[in-house]
């Protein structure tokens, strides 16, 4: 998977976004931007993307979510209800239509909180309490190979929501 399959798959859920005239926020954990990089490859891409942010520490998450303390207690890293919930966050943060948060371990190694490498939980937000999740699972550690397969995983995801959504 290259960038330019990655901007493809952006470009699918950009154009349906600005059809609807909606807009997105991103937080990005394991997959280092590359789920940003896939939408802002798209030329308009001012029109539908309204930021977000990296999270790959305790205080980043803080600072790019804005949250009060304690609002995430009790939810582990690399869950889908974990996701979900910054994908909430960061779409309020961002005052965006919809919300995506990606948290996960690329590996390779040991993850601070025992993930295993290969892991990566995916949530989406949308209007009206419109949800989906997905956790993502590759069976191996290569970094490079998973930051790529959790971006396409959450760029695939997005569109499929946003196809369903149409249809309701």
């Amino acid at each position: 998977m290259s960038l330019a399959d990655l901007a493809a798959l952006g470009t699918q859920a950009g154009t349906q976004l600005i059809a609807r005239r909606q807009t997105i926020a991103v937080v990005d954990g394991a997959t280092g931007g590359l789920i940003s990089a896939g939408l802002l490859a798209m030329p308009g891409a001012s029109a539908f993307y309204r930021g977000g942010g990296i999270i790959y520490s305790l205080k980043g998450r803080r600072i790019v979510l804005g949250h009060e303390p304690g609002t995430l207690r009790g939810l582990t890293s690399a869950t889908e209800a974990y996701a979900l919930a910054q994908a909430d966050l960061i779409r309020t943060r961002y005052d965006a239509d919809w919300g995506l948060a990606e948290t996960g371990a690329a590996g390779p190694g040991h993850h601070p909180l025992g993930v295993a490498s290969g892991t990566s939980a995916i949530g989406i937000v949308g209007p009206d309490g419109f949800h989906g999740s997905t956790l993502v699972e590759t069976g191996h550690d290569n970094r490079l190979d998973n930051m790529q397969a959790f971006a396409r995983a959450a760029l695939t995801l997005l569109v499929d929501l946003l196809w369903v959504c149409d249809e309701d």
